[in-house]
């Protein structure tokens, strides 16, 4: 008889813990570092030696997360199992010189940051959260978690034809949050706003990455609840998987050494010191084999078992636009999670890691669909050709299916999150 699956619906309700702790990257490795101390984790630093203790350890760097657990007496040749994901999402980001306005409004200058569905972003009330650099060089997170902004879209009587033609936003005349009223813009008064908020002393911050978030909170939606509304999901629901599936395999008896790896910068391409394209795993895997004690030969042979499962948001047949989908391949939420395939790469699964994942979901007792994108439709892509080709390792992509991708407010299925959790843990137990 297999095991009883260890999470249920309770982790997708954590799950909406999670994304309301987590506005910013910067804020989601901080939730997932909570968690992961709870679990008997500790983080060291990449300034210091590391020693080849067992036990579970992470490093933190800006918008990412690297955590893994080594068993006891694992030798250095030991292959990782690796969950990987990215803790960034499409938004509005401020600017370098944030004070703006006109006509007696007062506004904040941002930036487009990704690919959002921006008409999703009008007439939300909109928060403020993300990173402050101080002028010691030390960093400080800020949230207001209130109204604060919103992007008050042209009313109908203005634009007749928007009902007819549809809506046409100039990224760069229409997407300019409002958040307060008054003539006098004076340059510093946002910043100043955030030192006061964040309990800082006047002209203390010198440096700052601070993004917009909808202060909505996430909602069971649906007659018997069994969908989800909410924001970030793509891509925290599968950080936060991987963060409760890591903790649940910690501490046991494992034939290889397990590991989340949770990126920034992949909804832009994933290029910085912070993302899946930069040699932040590498180095990271390469220093746990040399701190037990390995060579290069032991760090070929572990990266020649590696397999990463990179997990991200895939699209769920949408009902109202099914030509859009392959006609074959329908994943639908509550389905159990999806295998993503590309046969130009843009995902990186191939027929064995198929049967990799495939195995993993039949000792966990959890369903899987398959997903490929309509021939004529251009595919999206993932941090899994980028790990693959980056570290020369066997990647397989996979997801939860979900709609509204790329919106302020995304939906899926209740039960999909814990599959995918039970799934992760099957996978990380070898």
């Amino acid at each position: 008889m297999s095991e009883p699956p260890r999470f249920d619906r309770g982790h997708t309700d954590d799950l909406m813990s999670f994304l309301t702790a987590s506005p910013s990257p910067y804020h989601a490795v901080a939730s997932a570092a909570e968690r992961l101390e709870k679990a008997g984790f500790r983080q060291v630093a990449e300034t210091d030696a590391w020693d080849g203790t067992s036990g579970g350890k992470y490093v933190l760097r800006g918008g990412a997360i690297v955590a893994w657990y080594v068993p006891e007496g694992a030798a250095p040749h030991t292959p990782f199992r690796i969950v990987g994901a990215h803790t960034d999402s499409p938004n509005l980001r401020v600017k370098p010189l944030p004070d703006t306005g006109a006509h007696g409004w007062r506004q904040v200058a941002v930036e487009i940051y990704g690919g959002p569905l921006l008409n999703s972003w009008l007439d939300r009330d909109l928060g403020l959260a993300g990173r402050l650099t101080l002028r010691d060089g030390s960093t400080r997170l800020v949230n207001v978690d209130r109204p604060l902004l919103r992007v008050p879209q042209l009313a109908i009587h203005l634009d007749r034809s928007v009902s007819a033609d549809g809506l046409k936003l100039d990224k760069q005349r229409h997407m300019l949050p409002v958040w307060g009223l008054g003539n006098d813009v004076r340059d510093g008064d946002l910043i100043a706003f955030l030192e006061e908020s964040a309990g800082l002393a006047a002209g203390e911050v010198t440096g700052w990455d601070l993004m917009t978030h909808s202060v909505e909170p996430p909602a069971y939606l649906g007659r018997d609840k069994e969908l989800v509304a909410g924001p970030r999901m793509d891509n925290l629901l599968s950080v936060h998987a991987g963060v409760a599936a890591l903790a649940a395999v910690s501490g046991t008896d494992l034939p290889c050494v397990p590991v989340l790896a949770a990126f920034d910068h992949e909804e832009n391409g994933s290029q910085s010191d912070t993302g899946a394209d930069g040699p932040l795993l590498g180095s990271v895997l390469e220093r746990s084999v040399f701190a037990r004690g390995g060579s290069f030969e032991d760090r070929a042979r572990a990266f020649a078992g590696t397999v990463c499962l990179s997990s991200d948001t895939g699209h769920a047949v949408h009902p109202n636009y099914a030509e859009r989908h392959d006609p074959t391949h329908h994943p639908r939420v509550n389905g159990g999670p999806i295998l993503k395939v590309n046969v130009n790469n843009r995902y990186a699964t191939d027929g064995s890691g198929r049967a990799v994942f495939a195995a993993a979901c039949e000792k966990a007792d959890v369903p899987f669909q398959s997903f490929v994108s309509n021939n004529s439709m251009p595919c999206g892509t993932t941090i899994g050709p980028i790990t693959a080709a980056r570290h020369g390792i066997k990647t397989v992509d996979i997801g939860v299916a979900i709609l509204s991708m790329h919106s302020v407010r995304e939906l899926c299925g209740a039960d999909d999150p814990h599959l995918l959790a039970n799934s992760l843990v099957a996978f990380l137990e070898g």
